[in-house]
């Protein structure tokens, strides 16, 4: 895989100037195989002989749905999401992750506590009853 433009095979080591990247994807424990988009890496737990590796390899791994070559391979709502994505500048596209990161790490934790408070008083809640 040396000479991929698609795939990389890395090793980290998580005890020094990796560790920052080992703590992003959860990794806890050595050895540890991840494997999957790089954006949401999987925790790999077959065998570890060559074999076994391969024989992985060649039956899960291979192009994900994305934009540019790989287009083809995403369903009809993704490839408009992606088309749409793609047709806006990077700031635009870059303040709407800053949006959605926020709503998730702010909004969604404020939305289910007032659930959870609503579901306790015994019914679906209101803003008059806060």
């Amino acid at each position: 895989f040396a000479d991929s433009p698609t795939s990389l095979i890395a090793d980290v080591d998580c005890t020094a100037d990796g560790k920052p990247l080992c703590d992003k994807h959860g990794v806890r424990g050595f050895p540890t195989l991840k494997y999957g988009d790089p954006g949401d890496l999987q925790d790999y737990s077959g065998g570890r002989s060559y074999s076994d590796l391969k024989k992985f390899a060649e039956e899960n791994l291979g192009p994900t749905c994305g934009p540019g070559e790989n287009i083809a391979l995403c369903d009809a709502d993704t490839k408009a999401k992606i088309e749409t994505y793609a047709s806006m500048s990077t700031g635009k596209v870059e303040g709407k992750i800053r949006k959605a990161t926020k709503d998730f790490e702010v909004e969604v934790p404020v939305m289910k506590k007032v659930l959870a408070w609503a579901q306790k008083q015994g019914g679906a809640g209101g803003a008059s009853e806060l």
